[in-house]
This record gives structure tokens, sequence and C-alpha cells, in this order.
């Protein structure tokens, strides 16, 4: 649900956007239609053959809108959808429903996609510790990170970093250039306060200990096979420092390997797939009457 009034605008002017992109001088097939100003209605009906998870009917509502169209949600996100279902009912003059038609149903088959396959991932965890997070990465398409972070938290789990300076995240490239880790933690827990959190990816066990004892508040262990990410959080156990620090796991991870490293009870999972490559759900728009 949209909360603040910033981000109602802020999504407006995105879509705008999105609409001068696809519209350019005009849609001169609409336009010109003998009966483009005829007053119609709409409906968006869902396609794919299996349920999934709707995502982005706040978005679309206000696309039609913007397109001096109305619009009547049959759903809200979140919700499942089964095959054929109807998602919505729009009614305005021809040439601006048809106008709006592509970037609405763009919008709804990326974020209902990105929804449904988190909703996977955040039931599968959930029945062996629903303490665990699903997370997703900065790993969007340029353009669309709030409507991808929006579509993971729909379906289930949050977004992490939107930002870079949402946080720090110490990564392999900033130790090669800084080359420590015990110097770079204190170093930015120096310059940033105690308000904003620190994470540091790590290649190894050794680095992990490293960080925990420098100061981390999150450690990312990154690209860890299940017996090495299982060897480094007993390690962390047995030196009493699991208390001290969150554990993340990310790289590699999908639906074959998910149980296994859910059991080694990680605060958290990131996901890149989950806005790079999950597939889109189907939606059509057909003018009713």
């Amino acid at each position: 649900m949209i909360k603040k009034l910033s981000d109602y605008f802020n999504l407006r002017k995105s879509l705008i956007q999105f609409l001068q992109e696809d519209v350019g001088r005009g849609d001169i097939t609409s336009e010109n239609l003998e009966n483009s100003n005829k007053s119609v209605t709409a409906k968006i009906i869902f396609k794919s053959d299996f349920i999934g998870i709707v995502c982005g009917i706040e978005e679309v509502q206000v696309l039609f809108d913007i397109c001096n169209c109305n619009s009547t949600p049959h759903m809200l996100d979140g919700m499942k959808i089964s095959p054929k279902a109807s998602i919505m009912e729009i009614y305005g003059n021809a040439k601006d429903v048809l106008k709006a038609e592509r970037i609405a149903l763009n919008l709804l088959m990326r974020m209902s996609g990105i929804a449904t396959a988190t909703r996977k991932y955040v039931d599968i965890v959930n029945k062996i510790d629903p303490l665990i997070s699903i997370a997703s990465t900065r790993k969007t398409a340029p353009g669309l990170r709030l409507f991808d972070k929006k579509a993971v938290v729909i379906g289930g789990g949050i977004s992490h970093r939107i930002r870079l300076d949402d946080m720090v995240m110490i990564k392999d490239n900033h130790i090669a250039v800084d080359k420590s880790i015990r110097k770079i933690i204190p170093l930015m827990r120096e310059k940033i306060g105690s308000s904003i959190k620190i994470e540091c990816e790590v290649k190894n066990e050794r680095e992990a200990i490293e960080a925990i004892e420098a100061g981390a508040n999150i450690i990312m262990l990154d690209n860890f096979s299940i017996l090495e990410a299982k060897k480094t959080v007993l390690k962390i156990i047995d030196e009493g420092l699991r208390n001290l620090v969150k554990i993340e796991i990310s790289g590699g991870v999908n639906l074959e390997n998910i149980v296994s490293y859910a059991q080694l009870k990680p605060d958290i999972i990131s996901i890149g797939y989950l806005t790079h490559s999950a597939p889109s759900l189907d939606f059509s728009l057909k003018i009713i009457e």
C-alpha cells in the first residue's frame, strides 16, 4: 500500500516516464480509429495455467488514472490468482485504455512473477524456520528497482538494501582495495557512527571470524557450498560468536538446495534470481463492451 504522498508522486513520475518511452509522439493506431473516443469497458485477465501471486495492482490503477481512465480492481496485491481470473476492470475512452495497455500488462507480468517466485521460497523456508528471511539483492532492472523490491515484499520476502546509502556492504572488491577486514570494519564504524549497520561479505571461515571480531553486524557467506557454510556456522557457534552477528547466505541458492541452506538456520538467505530471472506471469487486456 502506498503510504506516503511523496511515494505516490514518485510513482506517478516513473509511470509518466514509462508512457513517454512507449507512446512517443502518440499512438498513431488507436488515435486514428474512427471510434477512438468511444467509451469502453476492458478487463485484465490472468492467462497463466497455474496459481500465482498478483502484484502491481496499485501501480496499474495509478497508470490508468494518468491516462484519464477509471479502474476497479477485483484483487489486492499479494492475493492468490487462478487461471482465467479477472484482475481489474477499466473504463475510459478507447484510445486512452489502449495507450496504457502495454505498460499496465508489463508491470503486472513482471511484479507478479517476482512475487510468485518469492512466495515459493518463503513457503519452503517457513516450514523449516519462519524466522529466516528471504531477501532480494540489487540485481534489478535499472528504473524498476522500487517495483521489483516491492514485489519481493508482497511475496513475503524483504527488500534488503535498496540503495548504496542504506547500509555499509563491504564486498570482495572493497577488501581488494584496502586489504584487511580487521582494518576496514573499525574504519567504517568510526566514520559512519553506530546507527548504520555494517555487513561484510566473506569467502571463507577465517574471514567470517575476522569480520565478527572486527564488529560486523552481518556477515554474508558468499557462494559457500552447503558443506562450507555448515562448517562456518558451526565454527561461529563453537567460538561463542553466534549471538553477536546475523548470518546471511548468498550465491547459488535455488529451489533444489534451499532446504539444505535453511537447515543451517541463517538469519537471511538472499537470492538474486528473484529480481533478475524470475519468469513473468501472463496477463491480457480485453475490451468487452
